[in-house]
């Protein structure tokens, strides 16, 4: 089976124009999302990386990274319609394909492979994303960072099996008596998403068909999609360890905190 790693990169962003070629502690934010996808080409036989983007100069720079990079349409809506335009690009048509966006530098490699071996490694599964359980410090901290910004980080419940029942850009679920976990535990009940997704080929097809859905738009989450209409999404829960954890980079403070983050561990 073969996979492929797409990086959707837009020059445009409203919010930080040019990020991808954002400086970002010495390297330009693409660059290091490449070395990532690297990371994991090197370690999963049959797997390649390719940049998407709507802009030639990230197309250029690309190139100069030494990874295959596609034009794909200023009209995609969202990365995984980016995503899906790069795949119909190519002769050659992928088995799975992971969606590692290029504004989260400091994603883990590991939390790719890991997405990608569900797939591999479980052929009923169409969709895979990466989930981290929350301590109460880091609990509490989301909390807090709500308060400025509601719509910042996803929280999502499970089943048993580990498959997503529902995400929200609230704080889900509600927690009754939580002294009493807190000192039953020193983890919380709450599992926050990482914004990594991998496909079957034929789920991301689909996928991008189907018209965006109410609850959707309302939370502004595309992964609920695929619950409005049914469809598994199998989580995979993962570990930060001793790396920086930060979902994104969406803004120019994203970045120089991203800067921060990467020095300090640098230094450690």
């Amino acid at each position: 089976m073969k996979s492929l790693i797409v990086i959707p990169a837009r020059y445009n962003s409203s919010r930080f124009p040019g990020k991808p070629l954002a400086v970002i502690a010495g390297k330009t934010m693409l660059e290091r999302v490449v070395d990532i996808a690297n990371q994991v080409v090197a370690n999963i036989s049959n797997t390649q990386a390719i940049v998407a983007t709507d802009d030639e100069r990230i197309l250029q720079h690309a190139a100069e990274l030494n990874v295959n990079a596609v034009m794909t349409p200023e009209s995609c809506q969202t990365g995984s319609d980016r995503v899906l335009a790069a795949c119909q690009q190519l002769d050659e048509k992928p088995d799975m394909v992971v969606n590692l966006q290029g504004d989260a530098p400091l994603t883990p490699p590991s939390f790719v492979t890991a997405v990608l071996m569900t797939l591999i490694n479980n052929p009923d599964v169409p969709v895979a994303t990466p989930i981290v359980n929350l301590s109460w410090t880091e609990l509490d901290a989301l909390r807090e960072q709500k308060q400025a910004l509601p719509f910042s980080g996803t929280t999502v419940i499970i089943n048993k099996q580990q498959q997503a029942l529902w995400f929200s850009k609230n704080i889900i679920p509600a927690i009754r008596k939580e002294e009493a976990l807190r000192q039953a535990s020193s983890y919380s009940p709450v599992y926050r998403h990482v914004g990594l997704y991998g496909f079957r080929y034929d789920a991301l097809q689909n996928f991008v068909r189907l018209p965006a859905g109410q609850y959707e738009n309302l939370e502004g989450l595309e992964q609920l999609r695929l619950l409005e209409n049914g469809l598994n999404i199998q989580t995979v829960l993962v570990d930060y360890k001793e790396l920086p954890g930060m979902s994104g980079v969406d803004t120019p403070e994203d970045a120089k905190q991203a800067e921060q983050l990467i020095l300090a561990k640098e230094a450690s």
